[in-house]
């Protein structure tokens, strides 16, 4: 520590320094621009994996979709081009029969997916909004953000098919006056009223909590129209630990059995696997991120090296003036320790140079990338991350700077003195 501390060993490395200005540039630059990319693409990374993670929260990961569709293959006496219909009992079918399934919820719809939009007003206002009529186990795959003092649908509501609505933002906002709770209000939906016990906050999830969407329980959309046990399609999460693939696999083929579709019929049933791509961008953020990760390495490396080499160099400049010194007293370690010392300092400069303007160029994407559509947020990388980089950068430096020091050691006072 005292020989780190000594003021003429610094005034000998910033000498040593001083005399290669240009090489020592280039090559600090060389480890700056291996951290820099490290820094930038891990955070770049990073910044793709926050924005969809926020954009999936609303929704479970391992969830997704089925639907019916035209069968297109005849099978059992049944000719091609059988429309195929849901049914609440597949629900049921599928909770028992796959126990990977961990929440099932039937849905219905009407002003969406080119359904009949519904009349929805209160006094003389009208709008038109998507309808769904839905159980309380939606919301354990797409969670509500539901505003204080109101609910989402609950078991009550299904049993007694009562005339509860929750809104959006936006119905509230049509329908209501500015400053008006509408909880407890009443909108009228195809001339039924109904009491409005929930306000839902906008969220992106498309189909899921639209700023205008309207939710009921499913048995009351039942008997406003006539759909009796009729399911438009199911939203389905399997289980964190569960392979989402195949659970699809699994309920579709299932389905396929209880309605008698060919086993190879592959248009009966239409399917959504959001737990599928959701795995595929993670994979990808990753993919990235360890890429960053090599690549930034692999340069670093290569300043350290030329760390190395300049190092050798001015050794080599350097010859008489190591060898006065020896013959002077110093001894082997302290040389040594100057050199690797020098090695260590050029390292660590040209890292925090290099985790500064990496952490200007991310702050420089964050505020580019603030009011974008597509899902990208807060790109930055752990704290853990990058002071781990620098650690393998000091490693390296100090590894690198052994090659320099131990010629300088090598060189013997009368030999340099000899040589000059």
């Amino acid at each position: 520590m005292r020989f780190i501390l000594d003021r003429n060993t610094w005034q000998e490395i910033f000498g040593s320094i001083s005399k290669n200005k240009v090489r020592t540039v280039i090559t600090v630059i060389g480890v700056l621009w291996g951290i820099f990319i490290y820094i930038a693409l891990s955070g770049a990374a990073k910044g793709m994996d926050n924005g969809f993670e926020s954009m999936f929260e609303q929704i479970a990961k391992n969830s997704l979709f089925v639907w019916a569709q035209n069968t297109s293959m005849p099978y059992e006496g049944y000719k091609t081009g059988r429309p195929m219909q849901l049914k609440l009992e597949d629900a049921t079918m599928i909770e028992n029969r796959i126990p990977e399934v961990e929440y099932i919820a039937p849905r219905n719809v009407r002003g969406f997916f080119g359904s009949t939009p519904p009349s929805i007003g209160r006094g003389n206002k009208m709008g038109s909004y998507p309808l769904f009529g839905d159980f309380p186990a939606f919301t354990k795959i797409a969670p509500k953000k539901i505003y204080d003092g109101g609910r989402f649908i609950n078991d009550e509501d299904i049993a007694q098919a009562r005339k509860v609505a929750v809104i959006g933002e936006r119905t509230q906002k049509e329908l209501f006056d500015k400053g008006e709770n509408p909880i407890g209000g009443f909108i009228k939906i195809d001339d039924v009223y109904f009491q409005v016990v929930g306000v839902h906050k906008f969220d992106q999830s498309g189909g899921f909590g639209g700023d205008g969407d309207i939710f009921i329980p499913f048995t009351t959309f039942r008997r406003l129209y006539n759909t009796g046990e009729n399911v438009g399609w199911f939203s389905i999460a399997a289980y964190d630990d569960a392979d989402v693939v195949q659970v699809e696999e699994n309920i579709i083929d299932l389905l396929k059995n209880i309605h008698q579709v060919h086993p190879d019929d592959e248009r009966a049933f239409g399917s959504f696997n959001l737990g599928e791509q959701f795995n595929k961008i993670v994979g990808f953020a990753n993919g990235i991120t360890f890429l960053s990760l090599v690549v930034g390495i692999a340069t670093i490396l290569a300043g350290v090296i030329g760390i190395g080499n300049i190092l050798l160099i001015s050794v080599k400049e350097r010859t008489k003036e190591l060898g006065v010194r020896r013959a002077l007293g110093a001894t082997p370690a302290e040389v040594r320790n100057q050199i690797i010392l020098e090695s260590v300092f050029l390292t660590v400069v040209a890292g925090v140079m290099g985790i500064i303007l990496g952490a200007m160029t991310l702050a420089g994407i964050n505020n580019l990338t603030q009011d974008i559509d597509f899902p990208y947020t807060n790109p930055t990388v752990p704290i853990p991350y990058v002071l781990g980089a620098l650690v393998i950068m000091v490693v390296l430096g100090t590894l690198i700077g052994l090659i320099p020091a131990q010629r300088a050691v090598s060189i013997k006072p009368i030999d340099a003195l000899r040589e000059e």
